[in-house]
């Protein structure tokens, strides 16, 4: 039964387990999303929430560490806020079985859906089975969403099948829970051994395994942070892995107790993993990448950089302001509405921002543009015309710019266009490009000021120091104000960080600013602009390859000062 049609009774509600992965928000199952859409209310440890935080609804009561519930709406909303529950345990080690049991029934009273999130698998990570005695005793409905298991999901993305094409035994064992009786089981067998531990008892479980009766020289991997951007994986043998984790500096950590998960065993492909790594081999794994956009303008780049295994920070460098003088954008519209226009053309997603706003002032809606040919620059300001209700008749074929909108649009016939007037509402600072060709093509163009851009505010303190002192390994520069803007909101970037930059004029502004620019996209768009950050980074993962050095990132790389550039 789909969770969107489960029945909830007056007094009691209904508990969904679900499995959320060992960290790879991707790896959500279908249901689970469904799941996390239906929910009133979303019980998480704090590490499982910023996997399923983005797919639960707004307007759920909200559940506070302390099990007092509150069900007061947002403020002007009328709804309840997302209800984000805290069960960790405040004893270190101790899992929060009756704390978070008891708030799973405190928010399913009433008849509400509780999503209870848990890390992995609800039945092999998670002490979940507890908690669902206690919705049974509670008489409460329940039903549960299985995850990717850590000790599945973590081997498959550092590159270590659990098996061959022979197949072998698979054991999976929990070393802070291990008997002796089973180490010695698994030290007995000849099959794969998965085992849950952490950074500093590794050396133990090597030990337990080498005792029980597994040969030292048995090939073994350790990964840490399995399945995010922050995970490393050590290849060794059990007789040498204390020693491999000392020589990279990982042992002795204060960070020695992170959770970790190893694989042991012949039949792993342990030695094949250099070739079968294809998590940590993608060209920009581990990449901060600085991107000087705002959170809505970045989003499919954000995506884009994700799949490449980069870790997209956005800081927005401009904001985005009403016109001084409002009333050449409110006679436009009007005229839009009495038939004075044949075409609006819209070159960013702040005009159709700037018109969606101007339209509900008047109590309009997206109906306004029967029969008025509509235009977008790109992809993004279609997908943003489309979220208001408005399907564009113009789309550029090949470069998505003016330039590009140009080369599709058609000149201006006095027989078949019975007007031949164009809308454009854009920035303050946009150039004159497509007014100019518009009018070349023959039509007349009420150029209006839809909005002004201003410099954004600085950004945090943190990032700011990032910036200065080498935290990131790149940035991209989608144009040249975004170099003048982000240089003076938060200063010049290090000189390890590879700067990008989405053409000839961004480029040269950046030198300009003292700037060395590594990668210049083919043509100007963002997603090229991604991709010419991607081919860079593979280029120099092979090299480093072949030259025998480790592969690291750029700001791992930081000299004592920040070169200078003079621009020739």
């Amino acid at each position: 039964m789909s969770p969107t049609t489960l029945p909830t009774g007056l007094d009691h509600g209904h508990v969904t387990f679900l499995g959320a992965g060992p960290g790879d928000p991707g790896l959500l199952t279908l249901r689970a999303v469904e799941a996390l859409a239906t929910a009133d209310v979303l019980v998480a440890e704090g590490d499982v929430l910023d996997v399923v935080r983005k797919h639960a609804r707004h307007g759920v009561a909200e559940v506070h560490t302390d099990g007092s519930p509150s069900s007061d709406p947002v403020p002007g909303t009328g709804t309840p806020q997302l209800a984000v529950v805290d069960a960790a345990s405040t004893t270190a080690g101790v899992p929060a079985v009756r704390d978070a049991a008891h708030l799973v029934m405190e928010a399913a009273r009433g008849g509400r859906r509780v999503v209870r999130a848990v890390s992995g698998d609800p039945g092999l990570d998670a002490y979940a089975a507890e908690e669902m005695l206690a919705c049974v005793r509670a008489g409460v409905p329940f039903e549960v969403v299985p995850g990717v298991a850590a000790a599945v999901g973590v081997p498959a993305y550092a590159g270590v099948p659990l098996r061959d094409a022979e197949g072998a035994d698979v054991r999976f064992v929990d070393a802070r829970t291990a008997s002796d009786r089973c180490w010695s089981e698994v030290g007995a067998s000849d099959g794969t051994v998965v085992v849950s531990t952490t950074l500093d008892a590794v050396g133990a479980a090597a030990g337990e395994l080498v005792s029980a009766g597994r040969k030292p020289d048995t090939p073994m991997t350790v990964t840490v942070a399995g399945t995010t951007t922050r995970q490393r994986t050590w290849t060794a043998t059990l007789g040498t892995i204390a020693q491999t984790l000392k020589q990279a500096k990982v042992l002795p950590s204060p960070d020695g107790g992170r959770p970790v998960i190893v694989v042991v065993g012949e039949r792993s492909a342990a030695a094949q993993r250099d070739q079968l790594s294809w998590f940590e081999n993608k060209p920009l794994f581990g990449w901060k990448v600085l991107v000087p956009r705002t959170k809505e303008q970045a989003a499919s780049l954000s995506d884009q950089l994700r799949s490449y295994g980069a870790v997209p920070h956005e800081v927005p460098t401009i904001a985005v302001e009403p016109p001084r003088t409002p009333q050449q954008m409110e006679r436009a519209v009007k005229g839009l509405v009495t038939g004075r226009y044949e075409w609006i053309a819209f070159t960013s997603v702040n005009a159709v921002k700037a018109v969606r706003e101007k339209f509900e002032e008047y109590g309009l809606d997206a109906r306004a543009f029967a029969g008025i040919k509509v235009a977008a620059v790109g992809e993004q300001t279609a997908r943003a015309l489309v979220a208001f209700g408005v399907k564009p008749d113009l789309v550029p074929s090949g470069e998505q710019s003016a330039a590009g909108l140009l080369e599709d649009w058609p000149p201006y016939d006095p027989v078949f266009d019975p007007i031949d007037r164009v809308f454009l509402p854009r920035a303050d600072i946009a150039t004159e490009t497509l007014v100019a060709g518009l009018i070349e093509l023959g039509w007349e163009v009420d150029d209006v000021t839809a909005y002004r851009t201003v410099r954004a505010s600085p950004p945090p303190a943190e990032t700011r120091e990032a910036i200065k002192g080498g935290g990131f390994d790149a940035v991209l520069f989608t144009s040249s104000s975004t170099v003048r803007n982000l240089v003076g909101i938060a200063g010049k970037p290090h000189n390890v960080t590879v700067i990008a930059c989405i053409g000839p004029a961004t480029a040269k502004t950046a030198e300009e600013h003292g700037l060395r620019v590594d990668v210049m996209a083919p043509e100007p768009s963002v997603h090229k602009l991604a991709e010419a950050l991607a081919d860079f980074g593979l280029r120099r993962r092979a090299a480093a390859l072949e030259s025998g050095d480790a592969v690291t990132r750029p700001s791992e790389r930081r000299p004592g000062a920040r070169r200078r550039r003079t621009t020739t």
